[in-house]
């Protein structure tokens, strides 16, 4: 096919005029190569030996410790909502504190510079610290003790005051609201005879509780002197002591946002039996309904994300009380312009299995509009203006897996620019998630090296054009580096994956240059059925025979389509064009070997299943029709038929340039369709084909829509070669010290 007489293939074909010279030099660079000479070898191998010992034992630690976490969230006392408990009087008695054991926590733990609040050992003020110190003096205040701690807290307020001034400090969502409030029922004006009570306890939860707030809770219960609110306080202080959390109950909440960071950095593969067990618990709180997941926004959203998209039978029904903006407003996450909560409702109304899904498309399109005006507001954050802007430019079907987990290491956040509410930090397990998923993609770095060294060698054995292969490098070091999550067991379907797609990439130019004549590709056709010498490109007999059997197939309808060219000829329907376009965009090459390398293997039943079927086809037209968007330009100078011309001639009968950019969308439209379909196939459970080989499909088309989502990136590959490299080569871009994660100096 593309190997010199070496390989049993006869002469490689002439070099495309495309080729753009070596790019396998531009990654040289890298760690030096380690010493050779005699003296020192064995004192260098010892160290090494010693420190990956040390570098392994310190990551069994840091599991250990995440797998803790999972099963049982730790919660962190809040200063805030233990002073708002404090301030709760007795039944029957409202000179006299139902909580005397909040007062005296607070009295117990005031720092040394006068304030109250986490992170004491901060050289800097942030506004929550300056709101718990308020809410601990007020409380104090209530009930006349400690004078001598009110007047430390009253200094450190009064020193650092211009904090809740400046805009472009960090605050907890509502700061100004809650902050000033404070200082008003301070000088005995009263926040809460301003609020509508009745009203407000139309939020009451079965638990006593408003919000699971025992802060939102205790300011009720002072003003209203709800029983079921003051029973929600009973049961949390019994329970804890002195201090309360900022958010009770929260375990699921907290334990979908761990499973949630371990899957945006990499690492989730290694506690997938945790997560397992976390994600059946909430299965089952999902299908009783239970407040806990269903009435809190961004709980049920993530919940939604995540039970979907791990195959759970679910249906966007229970989405629905969100489908309005004024579900939104009229909660307390719109009251505070909750930025995170609307980024989590945007990201869930991606997960649609139907385009009929207005549940799903309508939540996307007032949390879309919302971010727009959160941006044109000029009030988000740095980072969360980042966040935002990234979100709503790409989709998660047009991500690619290493590059996001990349992403997300480095833009990690110990602690949410914008929380809900003082106090809440949620688990404490961020740092030695960080710590873990550093030293996770530095090894996988390491491993994609060697598996480029060892590409780059079966290329030169293979004898391969270099100028071609030079030309689709940027294509097969992503597919080497993104086309699956890492691990070892990985190794050779990354490796497959990248053979092949050089395969196809060539072999798809030899068909399609001009200058190669009918004769030429008929006895390539020929070649290659006869070819049986295998072993000498590294593939087992199964592999090469679905490999070379998509070959064949898509080789023959590149012929046809050469044919449609020399004869000028027009398919009448898109039907007609399609069905011949899907075999020759020859994406079946692409992606079947590899699923052939991840047990459990795949039965000649189940790969004449209507799934299987179903997955390969959907990926063809996925692959053909965004092709096409980005090359309708170059195919029509050439004469060929393209998706958006056959549109345009359709739906307009000429090819003006308002009528081909209307069929563009049009195609590009049908692609954004046959993904729902795509996505639904893959995530739901069920059919014969394992989700490990689904993903493979599904890893496939992630990569297609980000290779033409603005252009064709086989021409951009200064593009290319840098989120390659990105993946590979580059060290990551830490905004944390690994030292002071508790990792290893290496």
């Amino acid at each position: 096919m593309l190997l010199s007489s070496s390989c049993s293939m006869g002469q490689f074909p002439r070099a495309s005029p495309h080729s753009h010279g070596m790019v396998s030099r531009h990654f040289r660079k890298g760690p030096p190569p380690k010493v050779t000479r005699a003296t020192g070898v064995e004192k260098r191998i010892e160290f090494e030996g010693n420190v990956g010992s040390l570098q392994v034992m310190h990551n069994k630690e840091l599991e250990a410790n995440i797998r803790k976490k999972l099963q049982g969230v730790e919660l962190s006392p809040a200063l805030y909502d233990t002073a708002w408990v404090a301030m709760v009087s007795e039944r029957g008695s409202p000179q006299a504190p139902c909580y005397p054991q909040c007062i005296e926590w607070i009295l117990q733990n005031q720092h040394d510079d006068g304030s109250w609040g986490i992170n004491p050992s901060s050289l800097s003020v942030d506004k929550d610290i300056l709101l718990s110190t308020l809410a601990c003096v007020v409380a104090l205040k209530r009930w006349n003790v400690g004078p001598y701690h009110i007047k430390r807290g009253l200094n450190f307020i009064g020193r650092n005051f211009s904090v809740a001034m400046d805009v472009k400090t960090i605050a907890p969502v509502g700061f100004i609201i809650t902050f000033s409030g404070l200082i008003s029922l301070a000088a005995g004006i009263g926040l809460g005879s301003l609020q509508d009570w009745d009203e407000v306890m139309e939020y009451q939860r079965k638990n006593g509780s408003l919000f699971n707030s025992p802060s939102t809770t205790a300011a009720a219960a002072i003003y209203s002197f709800n029983d079921k609110a003051l029973n929600y306080l009973d049961s949390l202080t019994n329970k804890f002591g002195g201090p309360v959390p900022a958010m009770y109950p929260q375990n699921i909440y907290s334990q979908l946002c761990t499973v949630d960071a371990l899957e945006r950095t990499g690492i989730s593969r290694i506690f997938m039996g945790e997560i397992r067990d976390i994600l059946d618990t909430t299965y089952r709180c999902w299908l009783h309904n239970e407040e806990e997941v269903m009435l809190d926004i961004p709980t049920c959203a993530m919940a939604f994300r995540l039970l979907r998209t791990h195959g759970y039978d679910i249906t966007s029904d229970e989405m629905a009380h969100f489908c309005e903006q004024s579900s939104f407003d009229d909660s307390i996450h719109g009251y505070l312009d909750d930025t995170k909560t609307l980024l989590e409702l945007y990201k869930t109304s991606q997960i649609r299995f139907s385009r009929e899904d207005l549940i799903l498309e309508n939540i996307g399109n007032w949390s879309a509009k919302q971010l727009k005006q959160q941006l044109l507001s000029n009030k988000l954050s740095t980072s969360a203006r980042s966040e935002v802007e990234y979100v709503l430019k790409f989709p998660l079907h047009s991500t690619l897996d290493r590059l996001e987990h990349r992403r997300n290491i480095e833009q990690f956040k110990f602690k949410d620019s914008q929380v809900l509410k003082s106090g809440y930090c949620g688990s404490h397990s961020n740092k030695e998630i960080l710590a873990l998923a550093i030293d996770d993609f530095h090894s996988s770095q390491s491993v994609y090296q060697q598996e480029l060294q060892y590409f780059e060698s079966w290329v030169r054995q293979c004898r391969l054009d270099e100028l071609k292969f030079a030309r689709v490098m940027p294509l097969i070091v992503h597919f080497i580096s993104t086309a699956t999550m890492f691990a070892p067991e990985l190794a050779d379907a990354r490796m497959a994956l990248s053979q092949t797609s050089l395969l196809v990439t060539v072999y798809d130019d030899f068909f399609d240059c001009p200058e190669t004549s009918r004769e030429e590709k008929e006895n390539y056709i020929a070649l290659v059925e006869k070819w049986d010498n295998h072993a000498e490109i590294g593939f087992c007999s199964k592999d090469v025979e679905i490999m070379f059997y998509a070959l064949v197939s898509s080789a023959k309808a590149m012929m046809v389509e050469a044919d449609w060219t020399a004869t000028k000829y027009i398919p009448s329907t898109m039907e007609e064009y399609m069905s011949n376009a899907e075999v020759s965009a020859a994406f079946g090459a692409f992606v079947c070997p590899p699923v052939y390398f991840l047990g459990p293997k795949l039965s000649e039943e189940d790969v004449k299943s209507e799934e299987y079927t179903q997955l390969l086809k959907l990926t063809n037209v996925i692959g053909r029709l965004l092709n096409d968007s980005q090359t309708y330009r170059k195919e029509i100078l050439a004469g060929k038929v393209n998706s958006v011309l056959l549109r345009a001639l359709t739906d307009g009968g000429d090819t003006s340039p308002e009528s081909i950019e209307a069929a563009k969308k049009v195609v590009k439209c049908f692609a954004e369709s046959s993904m729902v379909e795509m996505r639904k196939l893959v995530f739901s459970e069920g059919g014969p084909i394992p989700r490990p080989c689904k993903n493979r499909f599904w890893e496939m088309c992630k990569i297609v829509f980000y290779f033409y989502r603005e252009n064709d990136a086989y021409l951009t590959p200064k593009e290319m070669m840098s989120s390659a490299r990105a993946v590979i080569l580059d060290p990551l871009q830490l905004t944390h010290s690994p030292s002071c994660l508790g990792t290893l100096s290496l």
